[in-house]
């Protein structure tokens, strides 16, 4: 997985600024894999390690008196014999360290602060104009990022990276560069690279529903799936495709733009400049825009009484009324088609849908499948299971902090403890 970093001030020294990838990682190599492998285990005898890994015991021991200087990993109770002495018990620290998660959304900023296990120990959640105002996006998600560590004792020290999802395609070569089509204001840029000097640590960057994809992949729907595609319904519409279990962006990381495939040429006209994109039937401002224009046929709808908002149209949605199950039924059915082709094109064994649109469960996700059903006339669209995300609004977050959690467990001088390891058992 190739990663987006940026190093200003961080613990890596040699990373340059904008740097596309983290340098590879020429030291370290057994250390490096046995972390991995107690990670994965959780708790793990020295023994099992020396077996799993092929490598012999005293060299497994030498490798773990490196490790446990860092407090990544700790020596617990005795395990269960398999004859002779009971083995010591090597347990991974999830709590060791920290890290951020921040989704930049069309319409609001959130800030993760996760554990090395993705689980979610601060949530600071703020609606903003992101679009319209870039430097006032800039100092919330400063500001959020400031309230996330200040929740935990020493959390700054223990920080090992801040991963931040954006609503933009990403270009490997140039991470903090922004669509200028998809956020005319922010100029090409994200300035978000001053975070890695502010907090001393890497500054990752990638697609909000690549970010999406990740998170399901190792903590949500899509678990031991290798092949999936994640969805996601915002203001916008995004995919993230994983591809034998790695996140795909294609050449140049526009992969998945799925918001911005034609869905009626003849249709209204995107911000991308198209006509009929599937983001003029299915993001937020579209349902309100179909909402608004049905009310005269819904006299006794309680959208009726007041503003209409994609919040309001939820949860009238919820409570039954009409309206806005049509409006909901209508995109279901939009969206249906283009998850219809994309099945058909890509043949993913499961596609897992996001966004605010989860909270209206089978509401949405019935007329879904069943449009998807209906224009799905090869096998490929029986055997693919279509599913609400299991992670709720923290998704892009959470997938956002699991950048970074993936690229320390490969490289693991990112954690703060290890620098002062030991040096690489060659």
């Amino acid at each position: 997985m190739a990663i987006r970093k940026s190093v200003e001030s961080g613990r890596s020294g040699s990373a340059r600024k904008g740097a596309s990838a983290v340098e590879p990682v020429r030291t370290r190599p057994l250390a490096d894999s046995v972390l991995r492998l107690i990670w994965q285990e959780r708790a793990i005898s020295r023994a099992e390690i020396a077996r799993r890994a092929d490598l012999s015991r005293s060299t497994v021991s030498e490798v773990v008196d490196t490790l446990l200087p860092t407090g990544l990993v700790t020596e617990g109770g005795p395990g269960e014999s398999l004859g002779g002495r009971r083995p010591i018990v090597l347990n991974f620290q999830d709590d060791a360290c920290c890290i951020l998660g921040v989704e930049m959304g069309a319409s609001h900023v959130a800030v993760a602060l996760t554990d090395l296990r993705g689980r979610v120990i601060d949530w600071e959640h703020r609606h903003h104009p992101v679009r319209s105002d870039p430097e006032g996006t800039r100092a919330l998600i400063a500001e959020l990022c400031d309230a996330s560590l200040a929740s935990r004792k020493s959390g700054a020290r223990r920080l090992v990276g801040i991963g931040i999802a954006v609503p933009s395609p990403v270009d490997p070569k140039h991470p903090f560069s922004l669509s200028e089509v998809v956020l005319p204001d922010w100029k090409g840029t994200s300035g978000l690279d001053f975070l890695g000097e502010r907090y001393g640590v890497p500054v990752m960057v990638d697609n909000d529903a690549n970010l999406g994809a990740l998170a399901e992949h190792w903590w949500g729907a899509a678990r031991g799936a290798h092949h999936f595609a994640y969805v996601k319904v915002g203001t916008g519409v995004g995919s993230g495709h994983v591809i034998d279990g790695e996140v795909y962006r294609g050449a140049t990381g526009f992969a998945g733009e799925i918001g911005h495939m034609s869905i009626d040429p003849n249709g209204e006209l995107c911000v991308c400049g198209l006509r009929g994109c599937l983001a003029t039937h299915v993001g937020s401002p579209a349902l309100v825009k179909r909402a608004r224009a049905l009310l005269g046929e819904y006299p006794g709808s309680s959208l009726a009484n007041g503003k209409t908002t994609i919040d309001i149209i939820e949860k009238a949605a919820i409570d039954g009324d009409e309206l806005a199950l049509r409006v909901v039924r209508d995109a279901a059915e939009y969206l249906g088609i283009a998850i219809a082709g994309m099945l058909n094109l890509m043949n993913p064994s499961v596609v897992i849908v996001g966004g605010g649109i989860t909270q209206l469960g089978d509401r949405f996700l019935l007329p879904l499948r069943e449009t998807i059903q209906q224009r799905t006339r090869v096998h490929t669209g029986a055997v693919s299971s279509i599913l609400m995300s299991e992670l709720g609004w923290q998704t892009i977050a959470v997938g956002a902090a699991s950048m970074v959690l993936k690229e320390a467990l490969a490289n693991p001088r990112l954690f703060p403890a290890a620098n002062r390891a030991a040096k690489a058992i060659r």
